[in-house]
């Protein structure tokens, strides 16, 4: 990232500390300040990446940065997987993926473990598939954080990250800037018990190396056959990536 974004400015507290504090503190709002943020077009989003990772027909899903859990349930729903799991540095946020998780009867299938993406505990070359939706920009060390998930990959596994993007359309890119310097900490502001943390999402989706800058990142640190597909107008992007 160009720049070290933090949520809390006047804390000298870590980054990965503040991020804990702040999804804790907006988990119960996030689901649904989320859809109305994105307008619901982050559920398509988080279909296709989906799509990507059940043409390889995986047995075992890691989804890192798992929130409350959309995209590991969605995992469960659409592969054969036999053991999904999902991990979050967020109690709060994990708490109410495992009630979503259980509602769906999933539990024999998914399990949700708080644990740091930049310290996994799982072995190497463990994984058939591992996924990160809009979590990859709130790594403290973003090198350090694609090396863990390159170890605990299995070679010929894949990799697949969704995550926001700046438009390169000068229209579609002022609507954008638009949304996220002014819509988005209003609302945030509005709605929420912690208006920074909306501040913070806003600074960091736009600060975060996407398009071929995040392409050559994955590349350094050992992966192979890198995509990016942009999404609606380039908002945001899928990244697509192989471990040989």
């Amino acid at each position: 990232m160009s720049k070290n974004i933090i949520p809390y400015s006047e804390s000298d507290e870590s980054k990965k500390k503040q991020v804990t504090k702040m999804f804790d503190n907006i988990s119960n709002e996030y689901d649904r300040l989320n859809r109305i943020f994105t307008f619901g077009i982050d559920i398509k989003w988080r279909k296709r990446l989906i799509k990507l990772i059940s043409e390889i027909k995986p047995n075992r899903i890691l989804d890192i940065a798992t929130g409350t859990a959309d995209l590991a349930i969605m995992a469960a729903e659409n592969t054969n997987a036999k053991e999904i799991i999902g991990v979050d540095i967020s109690e709060g946020m994990l708490v109410i993926g495992q009630k979503k998780v259980e509602q769906k009867k999933l539990s024999d299938r998914i399990q949700l473990v708080k644990a740091d993406a930049e310290n996994l505990s799982y072995a190497d070359n463990y994984f058939d598939a591992i996924s990160v939706a809009f979590g990859v920009r709130n790594f403290e060390n973003l090198e350090k954080g694609i090396q863990e998930i390159y170890r605990v990959l299995k070679p010929g596994g894949l990799f697949v990250v969704l995550e926001t993007s700046v438009p390169k359309t000068p229209v579609i890119k002022q609507l954008y800037l638009f949304h996220s310097n002014y819509l988005l900490p209003f609302f945030g502001k509005l709605f929420s018990r912690d208006a920074k943390a909306y501040k913070y999402l806003s600074n960091s989706a736009k600060n975060f190396p996407y398009g071929k800058e995040f392409n050559n990142i994955l590349i350094q640190n050992g992966f192979n056959s890198v995509k990016d597909k942009p999404q609606f107008f380039g908002a945001s992007c899928i990244y697509v990536a192989k471990k040989l």
